[in-house]
């Protein structure tokens, strides 16, 4: 939201919390009171939401940051080991896995 529609906003709301607590009240007193806290509030809120911007900005640019670096990753990729590779496993570690699924299956 631009500066300029945030202040036309904040005048409104004022004014109309102005005149609201007026009617109901009859007090200047609690109309200054009140228009000085809604004032602060809203500004509070329009702060904290200028800072999520920057935050999730920065979010967006990280996550595309990664997104440029997981895309280099993939250019960068190596070959997938042979079929004949996998298959010719050295017989202790063919014995090590049966002894590992047989250990599983026992209680």
């Amino acid at each position: 939201m631009p500066f300029r529609i945030f202040c036309r906003v904040l005048v409104l709301v004022l004014c109309s919390t102005a005149l609201t607590v007026y009617l109901a009240s009859h007090s200047i007193g609690t109309v200054v009171v009140t228009a000085l806290t809604c004032s602060l509030l809203l500004q509070l809120a329009y702060f904290a939401s200028v800072l999520f911007l920057i935050w999730r900005s920065g979010c967006v640019s990280r996550a595309g940051q990664r997104a440029e670096h997981f895309d280099s990753c993939k250019e960068v990729r190596s070959e997938p080991p042979d079929l004949d590779e996998v298959t010719n496993e050295s017989p202790d570690l063919l014995q090590r896995d049966q002894m590992l699924a047989i250990s599983l299956l026992l209680p």
